[in-house]
């Protein structure tokens, strides 16, 4: 088995509300130092096969038809023995 640790993430060209909420809250516990906060999501997902070729053609599969909305999001993953 192995296990893919995929991470999504909101592209550069879109803003993140979230974030900027964030960054505000680490301002007023006094984080200043902070200069931005960008929100994204950490998935692991077990993929039953031992094949890290077919492993990763999954995932890539499984992020463009339901993971990461590919409109406005970029992702990553890697495949580790699990």
């Amino acid at each position: 088995m192995l296990k893919a640790t995929v991470y999504v993430t909101l592209r550069e060209s879109v803003l993140d509300p979230q974030g900027h909420a964030i960054q505000g809250a680490l301002h007023s516990l006094g984080f200043d130092e902070v200069k931005g906060v960008r929100i994204g999501k950490y998935l692991e997902v077990n993929v039953d096969t031992t094949d890290k070729a077919q492993a990763e053609e999954r995932v890539r599969e499984m992020c463009e038809k339901l993971l990461a909305n590919t409109v406005i999001e970029d992702y990553r993953f890697e495949i580790l023995e699990g």
